[in-house]
């Protein structure tokens, strides 16, 4: 019998990301509706609901059997767990048409292969900004999408997170999804722990750094200089038209290419791009637009960038005085968010300056009227201006120089150390203490991808090996992302998975610190710049 599937937004989402209409298709599911949308009734049809437990859904789903039934029968299928206030709701207003009603503990959206969100850039605003009335609830409805997360792959993992002088969100966050957790293997009969993973909880603050920078690996650089929106990429084809390309993980070749750097890239187009496929060509042109921009101003603010991250030049000579590796860039005619990225290296290359400093600095930049892009960094518990009380220390970075291959691509993200410590067992256990016990060792125990579509080709799916499930609170960079296939590559004893409430570029994060200090009200007031 063909069948109908009701979504919601969030589903509809879901969906997409793993699997296609041919899917649904061999499933005998014909129709695909808009949950929200008016409908017209099909009695003889039974429909499938695949929705989040909020009580805007559940009401959405009663209009659909009361007063009069749309359709034969419902199934009902929740991403998780629903509160019984509405799920008793549901039953006494529709219940004789409901045959199904199940959790499927899913609430988390599958991106890549190893890359998972809570799609809420929202969450950046209700956790940082002072004054926030949701911050409580936001890492509550986290939490739980973790322990979905956790739940889909099988894992009950021992829970650390970075302990942090001014902040205390990862620790609260860990302490939630361990109680989350608990709760959700004890409705499950198994009663049995195995602890094979560790999922590791930081607060964005914890490398201010990597998110800001101009990267030069395909998928970071792409994503911050070119307007990439919903993975999809349109450009001018030779002959004139417009066309479009979805990056994603259907796409082989973008999986191939997407964490090469650009160097890479525009190196291999002779040997790979024989063929013009749609696929090939919208690559060629994604890199050579990536180039244009390259070498019309990314590349000069590149080496000032890397010696202000790394505190160092190309030849490993230590930079005295930042302020006159700065000054160039304040000089030259860049744009407004690319001068305000290099006065923030400058500031965290410092660990803070001062007041009289700063109102310069900004002066410089010509942003008195905005100054919140910069000094909104302290709600993250970054340190702007240098207080006495503030407690701050860098982090002691491993030793990498032998690893360098690119002058321009020095600086390796602060998370890639602290995969690496974790799965060595180097972790300092002071700086990122147990919210719950932990493997003792990382054992023996076969992995699979977050993604239920799973590719042997791209990675080979027979590894044997534990988890490591990174969380970051405040959004991840695509050079983070990039991070944890290349320590999972490295290392072939343990698969690294990261997430965060959303994925962030250097616009959209610039963005998101400046409307901080907004009330709840003002932030909808739209602001309509042209991206430089």
């Amino acid at each position: 019998k063909k069948k109908i599937l009701i979504l919601d937004p969030f589903t509809t989402k879901l969906l997409s990301s793993c699997c296609k209409m041919s899917d649904l298709m061999s499933e005998k599911i014909t129709i695909v509706e808009d949950l929200f949308k008016s409908r017209e009734p099909v009695l003889e049809m039974k429909s499938i609901y695949f929705m989040t437990p909020t009580a805007k859904c559940v009401d959405a789903f009663i209009k659909d059997f009361k007063p009069k039934p749309k359709y034969k029968a419902a199934y009902v299928y929740f991403t998780d767990y629903c509160p019984d206030d509405l799920f008793n709701k549901m039953r006494q207003a529709c219940g004789k048409h409901i045959r199904v009603c199940k959790e499927i503990n899913i609430s988390f959206m599958p991106q890549e292969a190893q890359v998972f969100t809570c799609d809420n850039p929202g969450a950046f605003r209700s956790i940082y900004s002072p004054k926030s009335q949701d911050k409580t609830k936001t890492l509550e409805t986290l939490a739980g999408q973790l322990v979905t997360l956790c739940a889909t792959l099988d894992e009950y993992p021992g829970i650390r997170y970075k302990k942090d002088g001014n902040m205390e969100n990862a620790k609260l966050l860990a302490e939630l999804v361990d109680r989350k957790l608990d709760t959700h293997y004890q409705l499950d009969d198994s009663g049995k722990k195995k602890v094979r993973a560790q999922l590791l909880i930081v607060d964005r603050g914890f490398d201010p750094v990597t998110p800001i920078l101009h990267e030069l690996t395909y998928q970071a650089m792409a994503y911050d200089l070119i307007d990439i929106e919903n993975d999809t990429y349109k450009y001018k084809a030779r002959d004139g038209l417009e066309k479009q390309a979805l990056l994603n993980e259907d796409d082989m070749l973008w999986v191939k290419l997407r964490h090469q750097h650009i160097a890479e890239v525009s190196n291999t187009h002779l040997n790979i791009f024989v063929f013009p496929t749609t696929e090939v060509c919208s690559k060629t042109y994604l890199a050579e637009d990536c180039m244009k921009h390259f070498a019309n101003n990314v590349e000069k603010l590149c080496k000032a960038e890397q010696d202000l991250a790394v505190g160092a030049d190309v030849d490993g000579l230590k930079v005295k005085d930042p302020m006159r590796t700065l000054l160039p860039v304040l000089l030259n005619p860049y744009s407004k968010h690319d001068k305000i990225r290099a006065v923030l290296l400058y500031i965290f290359s410092l660990n803070g300056t001062t007041e009289e400093n700063l109102n310069k600095l900004i002066e410089h930049v010509k942003i008195e009227g905005e100054p919140e892009y910069i000094q909104n960094w302290k709600e993250l518990g970054v340190p702007i201006i240098i207080t006495p009380s503030f407690f701050s220390r860098k982090p002691n970075r491993r030793e990498r120089s032998q690893e360098e291959r690119y002058s321009l691509s020095r600086w390796i993200p602060t998370i890639k150390d602290v995969m690496e410590d974790v799965v060595e067992n180097k972790l300092d256990t002071k700086e990122w203490p147990h919210q719950s016990e932990c493997p003792a060792a990382w054992n023996g125990s076969g992995a699979v991808s977050a993604r239920q579509k799973h590719r042997a080709s791209t990675q080979d799916d027979r590894r044997t090996g534990s988890r490591l499930i990174i969380f970051v609170i405040g959004g991840i960079s695509f050079s983070e992302m990039r991070c944890a296939y290349e320590v999972t590559r490295a290392m072939k004893t343990c698969e690294v998975i990261i997430g965060s409430s959303h994925i962030l570029t250097p616009t959209v994060l610039l963005d998101d610190i400046k409307a901080l200090s907004k009330g709840p009200m003002e932030s909808f007031t739209l602001e309509v710049e042209t991206k430089a």
